[in-house]
């Protein structure tokens, strides 16, 4: 995994951020098991406690789940991934669509922008 933070948002929501793409997009898959604490802190040269935290989160919302002698591991419950999945989708969507009426733009010329760069850059 790359570990790559910036400097204008705290290192924690950072780490959560970046398990919730790797779990959602498929590259961390259901019943993986994660590194230990130490280790993750140390690929991504953070504190053990940040990481922790980090993690704790992430096992609150339901993304990650912890078995007592054996660690940390993805949920295999595709139904949780598939609501975070929505949640991350809705909560970045509504960002977006706030960015884009505070230029200016309505409903229409926003979809209208939306197909023109997703024909000319994602396909």
């Amino acid at each position: 995994m790359a570990w790559d933070f910036e400097s204008d948002r705290s290192i924690y929501s950072q780490i959560i951020e970046h398990f919730e793409l790797s779990i959602l997009s498929g590259e961390l898959l259901p019943g993986a098991k994660l590194d230990s604490v130490r280790e993750l802190a140390s690929q991504a040269s953070v504190n053990p406690n940040t990481m922790q935290r980090a993690l704790s989160e992430l096992e609150r919302i339901g993304l990650v789940y912890t078995q007592r002698t054996n660690g940390r591991f993805i949920t295999q419950d595709l139904s949780a991934i598939e609501n975070a999945r929505n949640n991350f989708a809705k909560k970045h969507i509504i960002d977006f669509l706030n960015r884009m009426q505070s230029l200016g733009l309505n409903k229409a010329q926003i979809i209208d922008l939306i197909e023109k760069y997703y024909e000319e850059d994602l396909q």
